[in-house]
């Protein structure tokens, strides 16, 4: 009995030193795994944290103006710009020991596993803040066990590489809401309206109750359960001594303001404007599609709010809204190339299609000043002239004749000067300079304005027949405003990636393309379609809008059958407005063909309101002015019945004065002599 005892005693301690071997051999191997994947872990490093989010667009004073998204609002906030009691409320209710564990909170998965044995379901949740985080971050939330392993791996990953701020921040800004509201900033705008850093206790408490079930917490779904879930919240919190309870029963007893809309609405704010922001990030930033849509990057751009919305005014009071007459506009800064303003069409839901960059159309007598400026580099001033009249071009190389028309046939029959040709818009002067020049001289000239679009080498290019973009004409009119610099229409100064960290700046620089002294020569030559000085046989093309200006503006004013035209600038702004019909359907009404004019001269007079008025700033050296007599050229004398003070590049200005209105002295005395007293008459023996 004894042997058999002592032998039961050696087998079970054989059994033991087995089972303790086995455990030895099993926890060395759970440690050699769990070593394993926590260098797994480490070689992998850092899992990236970037999430789908809406990039925003800014105006040039910070104003908000769109987002892109896919229904779905995010936008990522420092922990430092959130609500600490949000932040409070959070950790309390979802994870209270978040900042004592390690991506696991061991206690608390055996209590849930215990709760869940006892009700034969699954009643109690033990995910920690960080493992929530990796599931919105990385994972689907389909409850198999490869996902929780999956989970599992990216919270260690998350817990090595990443502190508890950085952890507890990027929660904050991935959860779900509901109503397409991701992250606290968004949730805090759908709900109250207001940033998630300017949240009370009480707004806090009730939206961190909102992800357990978005659809049964939410205030807008349900106010009582939302109540009941924000009271356990209040509780968490004071068990947890983040508040005491005094300050729980106020917070509680707190009404709420509720909004239940997101800050951007489908409709945009100049949304051809943004189309082209889209494009210039892509084309010109090399960004690809998804990262533009949900990158999260907050672009700022050059739209000014206030000349948006005067050029939307005007648009709309002009057009007739019954009228299928479309609209392009463009508004720039001439010293910099920003874009402050922008029209692609009347209705952008209706057609996406951007008239200021895509369409292109005849400019008419707009690309003038292109051709004049070309003149005066081959040694035209404004007091060189021509013979208006009604003229037949004949060529020997076997090319047809040409005969172009004035308007409404109208002719001057005799010299006009350049100054007073540009004014009025006389078509034999333009085209007797561009064939006077060579065909090509004025092809060549708008390269160098900065236009893209095919010239045709042909007698009519003076008179505008081959097509422009609108804000390419807005570009080649910026030259003249800013003394001749290249510019480049810009829409973007600033880009930030969802971290803050900018990775694009504009960066301001100058060229000079034109010759300064001949640019402000031509400046001073387009203010003439505003002068009634320069009548002759027609009037100045700006006559018809000259009530409706206030300060000094140079210009242009073009038209074709189908294109109505009007390119404009002060010293701050220059605009560009073409108005027609998408089908190139002939303007026939007499107010289609005045309705760029309008906008323009409403539009700068709105725009500018409030601004300095500033006159155009002669260069330091290589012009002067002199005064002339507009109808020939020639120095003025005080006895010529106008006078106009016109500028010249020095050394070009006329020398011969005037003398079709000086008085003969001589002349004047022998008839004072020979003339006899009234009373004489009568009484010729007085």
């Amino acid at each position: 009995m004894e042997i058999m005892t002592d032998q039961g005693f050696r087998k079970t301690i054989k059994y033991l030193r087995a089972f303790i071997i086995i455990s030895l051999i099993g926890m060395i191997c759970m440690l050699i795994i769990f070593g394993s994947i926590l260098a797994y872990a480490k070689i992998l490093g850092a899992p990236p944290l970037a999430v789908p989010q809406s990039t925003l667009f800014f105006a040039d004073d910070g104003t908000l103006i769109g987002e892109s998204n896919s229904g779905q609002k995010r936008y990522w906030v420092r922990l430092n710009d959130i609500s600490p009691d949000l932040v409070n409320a959070t950790v309390s209710i979802e994870d209270k020991n978040f900042y004592e564990h390690h991506g696991f909170d061991f206690k608390r998965i055996a209590g849930a596993v215990i709760a869940d044995v006892q009700a034969f379901a699954k009643v109690q949740g033990a995910s920690t803040i960080t493992q929530q985080y990796a599931r919105n971050l990385f994972l689907e939330h389909d409850k198999t066990w490869k996902r929780k392993l999956h989970e599992a791996f990216y919270t260690i990953r998350l817990e090595m590489n990443y502190s508890k701020k950085d952890i507890l921040e990027g929660y904050l800004n991935t959860i779900y809401y509901g109503n397409g509201a991701y992250g606290v900033e968004a949730a805090s705008q759908y709900y109250y309206g207001k940033k998630a850093k300017d949240l009370t206790l009480a707004e806090a408490s009730m939206l961190a109750g909102i992800p357990k079930g978005p659809g049964l917490y939410s205030p807008l779904a349900s106010m009582e359960r939302a109540k009941t879930r924000q009271h356990i919240i209040l509780q968490s919190m004071v068990k947890n001594k983040y508040i005491s309870k005094n300050t729980a029963k106020t917070a509680a007893e707190q009404p709420l303001t509720l909004v239940g809309t997101h800050t951007t609405q489908k409709v945009k704010i100049a949304p051809y404007f943004q189309d082209a922001v889209k494009n210039a990030l892509k084309n010109q930033l090399h960004l690809d599609d998804r990262t533009i849509a949900l990158g999260g990057l907050k672009v700022y751009t050059t739209l000014n709010l206030h000349q948006q919305e005067a050029a939307e005014r005007q648009v709309n009071q002009y057009v007739a809204s019954t009228s299928e007459i479309q609209v392009g506009l463009v508004a720039m800064d001439p010293k910099n190339g920003y874009v402050r303003a922008m029209i692609g069409g009347r209705d952008y839901e209706k057609s996406p299609f951007n008239r200021a960059i895509q369409a292109v159309r005849q400019p008419g007598s707009t690309i003038k000043p292109l051709l004049y400026y070309a003149a005066l580099e081959q040694g035209f001033t404004p007091s060189s002239t021509m013979r208006s009249e009604f003229t037949t071009f004949h060529f020997d190389d076997g090319q047809a004749d040409y005969t172009p028309h004035n308007f409404n046939n109208k002719y001057a029959d005799g010299e006009i000067t350049l100054a007073q040709a540009l004014a009025v818009s006389d078509n034999i002067f333009a085209v007797k300079t561009h064939l006077f020049l060579g065909e090509d001289t004025l092809i060549k000239t708008t390269k160098r304005f900065g236009l893209s679009t095919k010239m045709a080498e042909v007698p009519s290019l003076a008179l505008g027949t081959s097509g422009v973009r609108v804000i390419e004409m807005a570009n080649a009119y910026s030259l003249f405003a800013n003394g001749g610099k290249r510019v480049n229409p810009v829409f973007i100064t600033r880009v930030e990636d969802y971290n803050g960290n900018v990775i694009f700046e504009k960066e301001n620089q100058t060229e000079k393309v034109l010759d300064p002294a001949k640019a402000y020569v031509m400046t001073q030559m387009l203010t003439g379609i505003f002068d009634p000085k320069l009548n002759g046989y027609a009037k100045v093309t700006g006559s018809t809008v000259i009530k409706n200006i206030t300060r000094p503006y140079a210009g242009k004013s073009g038209s074709t059958e189908t294109d109505s035209w009007m390119i404009g600038f002060s010293p701050q702004l220059v605009t560009a407005v073409w108005a027609g019909y998408d089908i190139g359907k002939p303007l026939e009404l007499v107010a289609e063909k005045t309705y760029a004019k309008k906008i323009w001269a409403n539009f700068m007079e709105e725009a500018l309101d409030g601004k300095p008025v500033k006159a155009f700033k002669p260069p330091k050296e290589g012009v002067v002015g002199v005064y002339v007599n507009p109808a020939n050229g020639k120095l003025a004398t005080k006895d010529c019945p106008v006078r106009r003070f016109t500028y010249f590049v020095t050394g070009t200005e006329p020398t011969d004065y005037c003398t079709e209105h000086i008085k003969n002295p001589d002349s004047s005395k022998k008839k004072e002599n020979k003339k006899v007293p009234w009373y004489k008459k009568i009484m010729p023996w007085s």
